[in-house]
């Protein structure tokens, strides 16, 4: 085994070490969530804290590690009446994410179960990370299913195996330490709520602190052992600490003014349920204990909304995490000041800035004033003129060379209709078209390719009865085989690659309409984040298209592009189809099994080059070839319409749908059309 970095050599990274800290005195804070950057110590930081966690006494031969003090009734290796314990080191238990169900949480001898009415289990990863560490690096992109069996486990201290009316519970209660990496996609809110505290991390911009750094990595690579040496004294130190902050933590008083200081920083903050005030209480107390007090103060309560509260207030994927600490102190001192009377509770007047709100995306910085004037210019002729920008006052947003306007702030989104793939995928877990799963409702029986993991029970019955009277059955017990199991066939959702395909040129430019473009691009974004999906952005204008985002699960990256997007140029519509056209190529080799559904944002002109239209009608049958699935946004205003984005649909075999009509509540039967428009093709 090798030798792990000492959690006291890293450098820098207060946050994320007291976060660490706090949850090895506590583990009843609930565990913590590290994002930042890559390379920036979070899986260092968190594989040294397992050589700081004292140790545990343990049943020998026990594969739960029951505590012999207090066993588990409920332990499946029991019972462990008056049994000796041995001392070994906490562990660390880290869940690849590429796990199955079965890996985390364990597995049940089906045919044991049936033939012998024996729970023969093999436990997994929960049961070996009980009293010690789990560790999930990348967990934004573990499968949701993992995630919420995770959490629960967490959240309730055991773990429940349940198949056909078979059950095994034990005990699993654990550090959990979660670290991703937001541009590689965001956790549901939901889940963020679960982890007790969050942490950001980055790398320092300290040229002193980046040397001292590298030092040290240099050192511990030529010689791990000796290194750890060196920091053996200051190691020790820290352990000693938190052992006596763990013996401590029971005396440490919360007082009935900080609780309301706790209480009215969640009001304040407007965080959804309850469970943030209790997280709160329980990391402000061990903050406590971590010092050497004996009772909760108020900047104890202020460190501790400043690692509980910020992944608690995101309303959406495009929501920056965060506190106001002005908000936070402001707050603080009302509460403080309170003797119990009411009125004391009313609303910062000016919000603070961090408020909650309706869960909109907020006017781009620098970008046009909210109050300027349209300029009333109707929509432009099919050369691609692009409307002038609104010129005046200081800071008004001028064209820059080249007829390119400044990007303007998107519409406040909205609840999308949904848009599905037609047919049966057998892609990753989502939430958006119809696929074969491990999760979901059952639709037939198979037999099974490797091991077991869903049982049909009936059509294994069926399938083993022919067979009793030659297996000699004498009993009322059903004799089964290996070859008398089927798997059950379910079917469920699948996330998709959502690829958009935006027209940005000057036909698209005009302010008003290119804000109810980006609004509208960016509620499908939304919800395309809520069913799962990976996204892309394609973009063209002037001459040529451009991948302005490669298919990612990180939304709100997709959702940065799209408000810095300038507009202006003429509308070159076929370089955009055939751009994405060689993105989706690319993506069924990386990953064939991913549906992939094409958005395309237009009013459905195209100008420059020769014979533009039929070159883009050409493009356009191509994808309806390959049998990709496809919807056309038609972005096309005024009084007199061409109806250009509608033949556009026709050549791609989709759909084609208004901005008005891609609202929830406008239409009833879009995925029938896009359903319909599919099998056609």
């Amino acid at each position: 085994m090798s030798t792990p970095y000492p959690f006291t050599a890293i450098v820098g990274q207060d946050d994320l070490r007291l976060g660490l800290l706090l949850n090895a005195v506590s583990p009843a804070v609930g565990g913590v969530l590290v994002r930042g950057e890559k390379g920036t110590a979070k899986s260092t930081a968190v594989r040294a804290l397992a050589a700081l966690m004292p140790e545990v006494s343990v049943v020998p031969g026990c594969r739960f590690s029951c505590d012999p003090a207090s066993p588990d009734p409920a332990c499946p290796d029991g019972p462990h009446a008056d049994a000796a314990g041995v001392s070994r080191a906490a562990r660390t238990v880290e869940l690849p994410v590429g796990a199955s169900e079965d890996r985390l949480v364990g597995a049940l001898d089906i045919e044991r179960a049936l033939s012998e009415g024996v729970k023969a289990f093999e436990p997994g990863l929960l049961a070996d990370a009980h009293r010690g560490i789990l560790y999930v690096d990348e967990v934004n992109l573990l499968h949701d299913h993992l995630v919420d069996l995770l959490l629960d486990a967490a959240a309730m201290g055991a773990s429940y195996v349940e198949r056909e009316g078979v059950s095994v519970r034990h005990a699993a209660r654990f550090l959990l330490v979660g670290t991703m990496n937001p541009e590689e996609g965001e956790l549901r809110p939901q889940l963020l709520d679960r982890f007790g505290l969050t942490v950001e991390v980055s790398a320092s911009r300290d040229t002193d602190e980046r040397v001292e750094v590298v030092r040290r990595r240099l050192a511990y690579d030529d010689d791990p052992e000796g290194f750890a040496a060196r920091w053996a004294e200051e190691e020790g130190a820290l352990r000693e600490r938190i052992a006596a902050a763990r013996a401590l933590l029971p005396r440490v008083v919360l007082g009935d003014g900080v609780l309301r200081q706790i209480a009215a920083t969640c009001a304040a903050f407007e965080v959804d349920g309850m469970r943030a005030d209790i997280v709160m209480a329980r990391t402000a107390t061990a903050l406590a204990a971590w010092t050497g007090r004996e009772e909760v103060t108020a900047e104890d309560v202020r460190q501790a909304a400043l690692l509980a509260l910020p992944h608690r207030r995101r309303r959406n994927p495009f929501d920056a995490p965060g506190l106001d600490e002005d908000k936070l102190d402001r707050t603080l001192d009302e509460a403080a000041g309170q003797d119990g009377g009411p009125g004391d509770d009313e609303p910062d007047p000016d919000g603070g800035g961090d408020g909650g709100g309706g869960g909109g995306v907020p006017p781009q910085a620098g970008g046009p004033d909210s109050t300027a004037p349209e300029d009333g210019t109707p929509s432009p002729a099919p050369e691609d003129t692009p409307s002038r920008a609104p010129e005046g006052g200081s800071g008004a947003p001028g064209r820059p060379a080249g007829g390119e306007q400044q990007p303007v702030a998107s519409a406040e989104p909205f609840r999308t209709k949904t848009l599905s793939v037609p047919g049966l995928g057998e892609g990753a877990a989502g939430r958006r078209s119809r696929a074969r799963t491990e999760h979901g409702r059952t639709t037939g029986a198979r037999r099974p390719e490797g091991a077991l993991t869903k049982l049909h029970l009936a059509a294994t019955v069926r399938a083993a009865a022919p067979h009793q009277r030659a297996r000699g059955r004498a009993g009322r017990g059903l004799v089964v085989r290996r070859d008398d199991l089927r798997q059950a066939v379910r079917e469920g959702r699948e996330g998709n690659l959502v690829l958009f395909v935006v027209d940005a040129s000057g036909s698209m430019a005009a302010r008003q309409r290119m804000s109810a473009v980006k609004g509208a691009v960016l509620s499908l974004l939304l919800d395309a984040y809520q069913r799962r999906d990976k996204v892309g952005l394609v973009t063209f204008r002037g001459r040529e298209a451009e991948v302005a985002l490669p298919p990612t699960s990180s939304v709100d990256a997709a959702a940065a592009r799209l408000e810095s997007l300038p507009t202006g140029g003429r509308t070159p519509l076929a370089a955009g189809l055939l751009k994405a056209h060689d993105v989706l190529r690319v993506e069924r080799l990386r990953d064939p099994s991913r549906r992939p559904l094409l958005v395309v944002v237009t009013d459905g002109r195209a100008t420059g080059g020769p014979e533009p239209v039929a070159l883009a009608g050409r493009a356009g049958r191509l994808h309806r070839s390959e049998g990709t699935a496809s919807v056309v946004v038609d972005c096309e205003s005024g009084y007199v319409r061409l109806g250009l984005a509608g033949e556009l649909a026709r050549e791609l075999g989709g759909a084609a749908v208004t901005l008005d009509e891609l609202r929830a509540d406008s239409i009833a039967g879009l995925v029938k059309d896009v359903t319909a428009a599919g099998r056609a093709a």
